[in-house]
Protein backbone atom coordinates (compact mmCIF):
# COMPACT_ATOMS: atom_id res chain seq x y z
CA UNK A 1 0.00 0.00 0.00
CA UNK A 2 1.29 3.78 -0.80
CA UNK A 3 1.13 6.27 1.84
CA UNK A 4 -1.46 9.16 0.51
CA UNK A 5 -2.52 11.41 3.16
CA UNK A 6 -3.57 11.87 7.04
CA UNK A 7 -7.37 11.58 8.41
CA UNK A 8 -9.83 11.65 10.77
CA UNK A 9 -12.00 9.69 12.99
CA UNK A 10 -14.53 13.00 11.77
CA UNK A 11 -14.38 11.65 7.84
CA UNK A 12 -13.83 8.44 8.70
CA UNK A 13 -17.39 8.70 10.84
CA UNK A 14 -18.60 11.02 7.36
CA UNK A 15 -17.63 8.36 4.67
CA UNK A 16 -19.51 5.29 6.75
CA UNK A 17 -22.78 7.65 7.08
CA UNK A 18 -22.42 8.80 3.45
CA UNK A 19 -21.48 4.44 2.56
CA UNK A 20 -24.37 3.63 4.22
CA UNK A 21 -27.23 6.06 3.04
CA UNK A 22 -27.54 5.16 -0.21
CA UNK A 23 -27.87 1.31 0.86
CA UNK A 24 -32.04 0.08 0.40
CA UNK A 25 -31.07 -1.77 3.79
CA UNK A 26 -30.06 1.48 5.86
CA UNK A 27 -31.59 4.55 4.00
CA UNK A 28 -34.80 4.70 5.35
CA UNK A 29 -33.45 4.28 8.99
CA UNK A 30 -31.08 6.72 8.61
CA UNK A 31 -33.10 9.76 7.29
CA UNK A 32 -35.46 8.85 10.19
CA UNK A 33 -32.38 9.36 12.29
CA UNK A 34 -31.95 12.48 10.44
CA UNK A 35 -35.59 14.03 10.62
CA UNK A 36 -35.25 12.92 14.58
CA UNK A 37 -32.03 15.24 15.02
CA UNK A 38 -32.99 18.13 12.57
CA UNK A 39 -30.68 17.59 10.57
CA UNK A 40 -30.53 17.73 6.81
CA UNK A 41 -29.40 15.12 4.48
CA UNK A 42 -26.78 16.83 3.55
CA UNK A 43 -24.90 16.57 6.88
CA UNK A 44 -23.91 13.56 5.29
CA UNK A 45 -23.98 13.75 1.67
CA UNK A 46 -22.37 16.98 1.45
CA UNK A 47 -20.05 16.92 4.55
CA UNK A 48 -18.20 19.71 5.94
CA UNK A 49 -14.96 18.24 8.08
CA UNK A 50 -13.88 22.09 9.43
CA UNK A 51 -17.56 21.92 11.10
CA UNK A 52 -16.98 20.87 14.60
CA UNK A 53 -20.97 20.87 15.13
CA UNK A 54 -20.99 18.90 12.07
CA UNK A 55 -19.08 16.35 12.97
CA UNK A 56 -20.19 16.10 16.23
CA UNK A 57 -24.18 15.96 14.52
CA UNK A 58 -22.52 12.87 12.09
CA UNK A 59 -20.89 10.66 15.48
CA UNK A 60 -24.26 10.95 17.08
CA UNK A 61 -25.85 9.67 14.24
CA UNK A 62 -23.44 6.98 13.65
CA UNK A 63 -23.85 5.82 17.28
CA UNK A 64 -27.45 5.89 17.26
CA UNK A 65 -27.49 3.65 14.05
CA UNK A 66 -24.18 1.57 14.42
CA UNK A 67 -23.20 2.02 18.25
CA UNK A 68 -20.43 3.53 17.16
CA UNK A 69 -19.83 6.00 20.49
CA UNK A 70 -20.65 3.32 22.58
CA UNK A 71 -18.47 0.49 21.01
CA UNK A 72 -21.36 -2.04 21.13
CA UNK A 73 -22.93 -3.48 17.87
CA UNK A 74 -20.76 -3.38 14.76
CA UNK A 75 -18.40 -1.20 16.55
CA UNK A 76 -18.16 -3.65 19.76
CA UNK A 77 -14.83 -3.55 21.15
CA UNK A 78 -13.55 -1.07 18.85
CA UNK A 79 -10.22 0.67 19.93
CA UNK A 80 -10.06 4.57 20.82
CA UNK A 81 -6.74 4.93 19.89
CA UNK A 82 -7.31 4.48 15.86
CA UNK A 83 -5.36 6.56 13.46
CA UNK A 84 -7.03 7.24 10.24
CA UNK A 85 -5.18 7.37 7.02
CA UNK A 86 -5.91 7.10 3.63
CA UNK A 87 -3.40 4.85 1.72
CA UNK A 88 -3.66 4.03 -2.26
CA UNK A 89 -4.22 -0.17 -2.17
CA UNK A 90 -3.26 -2.34 -5.46
CA UNK A 91 -6.15 -5.03 -6.79
CA UNK A 92 -3.51 -7.45 -5.24
CA UNK A 93 -3.15 -6.34 -2.10
CA UNK A 94 -7.21 -6.16 -2.37
CA UNK A 95 -7.34 -10.02 -2.46
CA UNK A 96 -5.68 -9.99 0.81
CA UNK A 97 -8.31 -8.08 2.58
CA UNK A 98 -10.26 -10.14 4.97
CA UNK A 99 -13.80 -9.81 5.60
CA UNK A 100 -15.24 -9.67 9.54
CA UNK A 101 -15.82 -12.24 11.51
CA UNK A 102 -19.63 -12.50 10.61
CA UNK A 103 -21.49 -15.70 9.64
CA UNK A 104 -22.63 -14.50 6.33
CA UNK A 105 -19.10 -13.44 5.44
CA UNK A 106 -17.40 -16.31 6.71
CA UNK A 107 -20.11 -18.73 4.68
CA UNK A 108 -19.71 -16.96 1.04
CA UNK A 109 -15.70 -17.11 1.46
CA UNK A 110 -16.16 -20.51 2.31
CA UNK A 111 -14.18 -20.07 5.83
CA UNK A 112 -11.45 -18.12 4.69
CA UNK A 113 -13.04 -14.47 4.67
CA UNK A 114 -11.33 -13.83 1.82
CA UNK A 115 -13.41 -11.99 -0.67
CA UNK A 116 -11.20 -13.51 -3.67
CA UNK A 117 -12.09 -17.01 -2.45
CA UNK A 118 -15.70 -15.85 -2.16
CA UNK A 119 -15.62 -15.00 -6.27
CA UNK A 120 -15.58 -18.38 -7.42
CA UNK A 121 -18.19 -19.47 -4.84
CA UNK A 122 -20.60 -17.08 -6.29
CA UNK A 123 -20.05 -17.77 -9.32
CA UNK A 124 -20.96 -21.17 -8.49
CA UNK A 125 -24.31 -20.43 -7.18
CA UNK A 126 -23.64 -20.34 -3.88
CA UNK A 127 -26.35 -18.71 -1.20
CA UNK A 128 -25.06 -18.42 1.92
CA UNK A 129 -28.58 -19.11 4.77
CA UNK A 130 -30.39 -19.01 1.67
CA UNK A 131 -29.88 -15.71 0.43
CA UNK A 132 -28.97 -15.49 -3.79
CA UNK A 133 -25.64 -14.21 -4.20
CA UNK A 134 -26.89 -12.15 -7.47
CA UNK A 135 -26.68 -9.27 -6.10
CA UNK A 136 -22.93 -9.31 -6.20
CA UNK A 137 -22.54 -10.51 -9.80
CA UNK A 138 -24.74 -7.34 -10.70
CA UNK A 139 -22.57 -5.15 -8.85
CA UNK A 140 -19.54 -6.68 -10.63
CA UNK A 141 -20.99 -5.95 -13.83
CA UNK A 142 -21.19 -2.39 -12.80
CA UNK A 143 -17.69 -2.35 -11.55
CA UNK A 144 -16.56 -3.99 -15.05
CA UNK A 145 -18.71 -0.63 -16.97
CA UNK A 146 -16.28 1.55 -14.53
CA UNK A 147 -18.44 2.58 -12.54
CA UNK A 148 -17.49 4.64 -9.06
CA UNK A 149 -17.92 2.99 -5.59
CA UNK A 150 -17.62 4.86 -2.72
CA UNK A 151 -13.72 4.25 -1.10
CA UNK A 152 -13.36 1.09 1.25
CA UNK A 153 -12.70 1.56 5.05
CA UNK A 154 -10.28 -1.20 5.93
CA UNK A 155 -8.38 -1.57 9.52
CA UNK A 156 -5.35 -2.90 10.44
CA UNK A 157 -3.02 -3.74 13.78
CA UNK A 158 0.58 -2.50 12.17
CA UNK A 159 1.73 -2.03 8.94
CA UNK A 160 2.03 -5.90 7.39
CA UNK A 161 -0.91 -7.11 9.13
CA UNK A 162 -3.95 -8.33 8.13
CA UNK A 163 -6.31 -6.07 6.69
CA UNK A 164 -10.02 -6.20 7.37
CA UNK A 165 -13.14 -4.37 6.23
CA UNK A 166 -15.14 -2.36 7.92
CA UNK A 167 -17.23 -1.24 5.85
CA UNK A 168 -17.69 -1.79 2.27
CA UNK A 169 -17.96 -5.87 2.10
CA UNK A 170 -20.34 -5.81 -1.00
CA UNK A 171 -17.94 -3.87 -3.02
CA UNK A 172 -15.30 -5.65 -1.64
CA UNK A 173 -17.03 -8.83 -2.68
CA UNK A 174 -17.53 -7.19 -6.48
CA UNK A 175 -14.17 -5.88 -6.62
CA UNK A 176 -12.89 -9.40 -6.39
CA UNK A 177 -15.48 -10.83 -9.01
CA UNK A 178 -14.43 -8.19 -11.61
CA UNK A 179 -10.61 -7.94 -10.06
CA UNK A 180 -8.99 -7.75 -13.72
CA UNK A 181 -11.18 -4.48 -14.60
CA UNK A 182 -9.85 -2.64 -11.69
CA UNK A 183 -7.79 0.71 -11.69
CA UNK A 184 -3.74 -0.30 -10.42
CA UNK A 185 -4.55 1.68 -7.40
CA UNK A 186 -7.59 2.54 -5.32
CA UNK A 187 -7.80 4.75 -2.20
CA UNK A 188 -9.12 3.23 1.02
CA UNK A 189 -9.53 4.52 4.24
CA UNK A 190 -7.52 2.77 6.50
CA UNK A 191 -7.78 2.84 10.27
CA UNK A 192 -4.72 1.45 12.52
CA UNK A 193 -4.16 0.09 16.04
CA UNK A 194 -2.19 -2.31 17.78
CA UNK A 195 -5.29 -3.12 19.86
CA UNK A 196 -7.87 -4.19 16.72
CA UNK A 197 -8.08 -6.99 17.68
CA UNK A 198 -10.51 -6.68 19.98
Amino acid sequence: MRWLRPSSEAEMVALFLRTELPAARHRDALRALLQRNGLPERVITDPDLDDDTENQARLRLLTQHREYGTRTGLFDGFPDDVRWQWMAITPAELARVRYIDYDYWVELSGGTRLAVDAAPRIRAGVAPFGVSSAWALGMAREVARGARFPPLILVITEPGGDLVVLEGHARLTAFMLARDRLPPELDVLVGSSPAMPR
